[in-house]
């Protein structure tokens, strides 16, 4: 995946783009792997490149979301001034990832405001699009 096609990033400039890569590394995963739990500190963001991700909450591990798209973006605790996730992140099969640090990518999006409204207009989407497919469960659930 060209990071540039990821609707995270889409519409900001080829200079943000840039940074948001220059800041993040790529870091491959095995099934199984625990990325982070629900109240561990939120250092990081993630942007999916390829595999899947399973976003639970609660111990016993009620799922809440699957990160199966090629530019899909978690960790946004780490983006938003909270010190600690509000789910838990495993990876369900082998998963690449792009991992930012949200001190660098915080420095980023100050440095480039503009673009950084885009950014997050983006993500606010994606988490809204997450919240109707929690309503659309609870409500059919028997």
């Amino acid at each position: 995946m060209y990071i540039k096609q990821s609707e995270l990033l889409l519409g900001t400039s080829m200079d943000f783009v840039k940074k948001y890569m220059d800041n993040s590394e790529m870091v491959s995963h095995d099934k199984g792997d625990v990325l982070f739990r629900e109240n561990d500190p939120a250092h990081f963001f993630y942007t999916l490149i390829n595999g899947r991700v399973k976003l639970s909450i609660c111990e016993g591990g009620h799922m809440v979301h699957d990160i199966r798209q090629s530019g899909e973006a978690f960790g946004w605790s780490s983006l938003i001034g909270r010190d600690v996730y509000s789910a838990s992140a495993e990876c369900i099969e082998p998963t690449e990832l792009l991992r930012t640090s949200s001190q660098k990518l915080t420095r980023v999006i100050e440095e480039d405001p503009a673009n950084g409204i885009i950014l997050f207009k983006h993500l606010a989407a994606m988490l809204g699009n997450r919240l109707l497919e929690s309503y659309e469960t609870i409500t059919q659930t028997p």
